[in-house]
């Protein structure tokens, strides 16, 4: 399979937050580039199609959107905060 990706990912396991509409919710980051990340969650029917992602380790945050899931793994792509605010 060819993989598509406009950056290659680093394979990590960190401690992060979903959160969206006042809603937190606990998850974990497997791999991360500067485009987007996945990660695992314990529902992901409870997961937005959009939300921000809060990193643990350094409180950093990404706006993402869901690209795919599989099982509890999320595929995100970070969206650019601009873009974001052109379409709210």
């Amino acid at each position: 399979m060819d993989d598509k990706r406009k950056y290659p990912r680093i394979d990590i396991e960190e401690l992060a937050y979903v959160s969206s509409g006042g809603s937190v919710m606990s998850c974990v980051v497997r791999n991360i580039s500067p485009a987007g990340a996945a990660i695992d969650v314990d529902n992901p029917a409870f997961v937005p199609q959009r939300f921000r992602l809060v990193m643990a380790k350094d409180s950093s945050v990404r706006d993402c959107r869901v690209i795919w899931i599989q099982k509890n793994r999320i595929g995100l792509a970070f969206v650019d905060p601009e873009e974001a605010a052109r379409r709210s």
